[in-house]
């Protein structure tokens, strides 16, 4: 009978120590992965003077939720089943200032060597029939443990202001009203979610816009500098106007 139950709590440790290895694996993705994101958000700063994401926001599923999901979609439980079928265990979510931004931000995660992409789906250019925007990635990562590597699911949900907004009330007005929401209810909300489709599309126009100013505004600055012997001189438009008449650089 001892032996039995002295078998019987092995057992349970390893399952325990299993269990433990496997959520600790989604922490460990889920930390590379915001490296990730964190280096290429200082690069743009220090490089091109210009941030494109806003808020990063992280969490991984409870074993709870993990198994609430398992039994909903009949899968069979099992720590291969549950890595295999449930791909948002470890998820991120990015928010950006400009549409293009979340474009440029998916593509240069997509690039990355020891990252491989498992799907894309893109809300944005189809969005779902709610009005629901955002572009959703899993990505595949690999992490070292002390005796094995694995290769783990992380998903990457990217969007703008607008489309966080509008995502994060339509999920409490669903959550309020035990997702019986009413009709005029859903209807208002496709239409909100049109405005800020268009308030996006807006805003893209006008950073393009500060955009090509902002070359014009480097470019005539640079034309004003003269750099010898990392010394800068400053030329006088007098000095330049002739030169660029000569040069048929003016009309």
């Amino acid at each position: 009978m001892e032996d039995k139950a002295s078998s019987n709590l092995k057992q349970l440790k390893s399952l325990k120590t299993e269990l433990i290895r496997f959520m600790m694996s989604y922490k460990f993705a889920l930390d590379e992965m915001n490296t990730k994101i964190d280096i290429l958000k200082q690069e743009f700063q220090y490089i091109h003077d210009y941030n494109p994401i806003e808020h990063v926001k992280s969490r991984i599923k409870s074993p709870e939720s993990i198994l609430k999901k398992i039994q909903r979609k009949g899968y069979e439980l099992s720590l291969p089943s549950i890595r295999e079928n449930i791909r948002d265990i470890a998820a991120i979510r990015i928010t950006c200032s400009f549409i293009s931004d979340i474009y440029e931000i998916s593509r240069m995660l997509q690039n990355q060597k020891d990252i491989t992409v498992i799907e894309c789906k893109d809300y944005i250019t189809n969005p779902k029939p709610n009005g629901y925007q955002s572009l959703h990635l899993i990505l595949q990562i690999p992490i070292f443990m002390s005796d094995r590597e694995d290769q783990i699911n992380v998903e990457i949900q990217i969007r703008t202001i607008a489309m966080d907004f509008w995502a994060s009330l339509e999920h409490k007005i669903y959550y309020k009203y035990n997702k019986e929401v009413p009709q005029s209810i859903k209807d208002d909300l496709l239409e909100a979610a049109m405005t800020a489709t268009q308030l996006d599309k807006k805003m893209e126009s006008i950073h393009k816009e500060m955009n090509k100013i902002k070359e014009l505004m480097s470019l005539e600055e640079d034309m004003n500098i003269l750099s010898i012997n990392n010394e800068k001189f400053r030329l006088p438009a007098d000095f330049l106007l002739p030169i660029m008449k000569r040069a048929n650089l003016m009309e």
